[in-house]
């Protein structure tokens, strides 16, 4: 981390060109377990409407934590802002700005979350390449209404996020007769119970 840095990121970690994909990734150094921390990102907080203001370069460096907020990356090198998106991550958040190890980290391996953890809004869509067996093809802020990912990556949404599944959770329950545009989680009755 260089001393003008206001993120975090863990010395298991570096920034690097990616060889195949281009633009740069952070790759892990060594081994970073499961639930370790890998970085956490910095920066000032900023509206919805103020984010159209941003210069390009920061705008790509932006991650919501609120409904209608994101922090706001101060510069354009940040190491944890080059975190890349995967629909099949390693990394997922801890709260809001926190990245943590989902499972065991290898030594050169791309650190990766999906942009679904974080993003509920439609500022920063874009045409998947991540390679996964599970790529969705596209990312969107709706991703994150997804019932496969709500299992998949219970416990690393950011709160605003959960607080929507929640909701949404919540409708389905009180109107299970209807036809839903939602999906209860596999595994959960109507009630609520598993």
């Amino acid at each position: 981390m260089s001393p003008e840095s206001t993120a975090y990121l863990t010395e298991k970690c570096e920034v690097r060109n990616r060889d195949v994909a281009g633009g740069y990734a952070v790759f892990a150094r060594s081994v970073i377990e499961p639930g370790e921390l890998v970085g956490v990102w910095s920066g000032r907080i900023v509206t919805t409407d103020a984010l159209d203001t941003l210069p390009e370069a920061i705008r790509h460096h932006t991650v919501q934590i609120e409904e209608n907020l994101f922090l706001a990356s101060t510069s354009e090198n940040e190491p944890p802002d080059f975190i890349n998106h995967a629909c099949e991550p390693n990394a997922g958040l801890d709260g809001q700005i926190a990245i943590v190890a989902l499972r065991r980290i290898l030594p050169g391996e791309e650190v990766t979350i999906d942009y679904a953890m974080c993003d509920g809004s439609p500022y920063d869509e874009f045409d998947c390449a991540c390679g996964s067996a599970l790529c969705r093809g596209k990312v969107t802020g709706n991703d994150w209404r997804d019932p496969v990912l709500w299992k998949r990556y219970a416990g690393h949404f950011s709160p605003y996020l959960q607080r929507r599944i929640d909701a949404l959770r919540a409708q389905a329950r009180r109107r299970p007769g209807r036809k839903q545009a939602l999906v209860l989680t596999a595994g959960e009755a109507a009630d609520g119970t598993r």
